[in-house]
């Protein structure tokens, strides 16, 4: 046999094994999916199938109760202007929170720029913590220990922002250029100098690009966080919900002022990104 065959023979049996387990692990993951159905459906307290006709029920009511009280929409949103304003502050402060220590995990963690490279495994896994719980798990834990307000969601917020801003920034820091710490070195600059006046300058464009998405996705997480207890606008959308029929009114208002924000921001951080990244100003729709 030629070393040709060889090869293409062995590639065929690499190949056909590639498939094997391919098709082996796709079974596994539908069996996982359809047993998990199956028990989350037999837990639950009504069949999934039986309630799929009723799905647009609640939207229904929601849409047909608001268009009959149109013109309460005005003043109950301006009603709720206040919880927005906290709602934003909560995504505020916590992206500046996760800014600044995923700004420092990220330094800490990147090879080339920490300045104790045995501790970068450490500090990895610290942000794949942080990354890993959900807000809302960290939100009911501090609720339980806080009590209910803004001060717990700030912090949910900020501990995942501070894991996935970590995440990106590091990435973006490896790419960066070790020209300058040589010759902040040379000239005796300490790491904090170093990295202050050799690496920030470089990675701030895109640190910012990735800091005003999360923003968009802080301002998202904190209306969430709102069911659970954790103030702003979301405490008021879970109330108007609770009250039912004849109050859907309240939750339509909640609504569309959270959907005219979330395009606002949405809009207004993608022209930014767009500057800082390119140095052009674009448009968004």
């Amino acid at each position: 046999m030629t070393d040709i065959s060889r090869i293409s023979e062995d590639y065929r049996a690499a190949a056909s094994r590639k498939r094997l387990y391919s098709g082996v692990l796709w079974a596994i993951f539908a069996l996982l999916m359809i047993s998990g159905f199956r028990l989350a459906n037999e837990r639950n307290a009504g069949g999934f199938w039986e309630g799929l006709p009723q799905i647009f029920d609640f939207p229904a009511e929601l849409v047909s109760e608001a268009a009959a009280k149109a013109g309460n929409l005005p003043g109950l949103m301006w009603n709720y202007v206040p919880a927005l304003i906290e709602t934003i502050n909560i995504a505020a402060v916590a992206t500046l929170i996760g800014v600044i220590g995923g700004g420092i995990m990220a330094l800490l963690s990147t090879p080339g720029l920490a300045p104790w490279p045995r501790l970068i495994p450490v500090f990895r896994r610290m942000l794949d913590i942080a990354r890993a719980i959900p807000e809302l798990v960290i939100a009911l834990v501090l609720i339980f220990v806080l009590g209910g307000g803004p001060v717990p969601a700030t912090l949910a917020i900020a501990f995942h922002a501070v894991g996935a801003l970590g995440k990106l920034f590091s990435e973006v820091a490896e790419n960066a250029s070790t020209k300058p710490l040589e010759g902040l070195e040379s000239v005796g600059a300490n790491w904090i100098q170093r990295m202050w006046f050799g690496i920030i300058p470089q990675v701030a464009p895109n640190w910012i690009s990735y800091s005003m998405l999360r923003f968009e996705i802080n301002v998202r997480a904190s209306a969430i966080l709102g069911f659970v207890g954790a103030g702003g606008i979301g405490y008021e959308l879970r109330n108007a919900i609770s009250w039912g029929q004849g109050r859907y009114d309240a939750a339509a208002a909640i609504f569309i002022l959270l959907f005219i924000t979330i395009v606002f921001f949405d809009q207004l951080s993608g022209v930014a990104r767009e500057r800082l990244v390119t140095g052009k100003a674009g448009g968004r729709i």
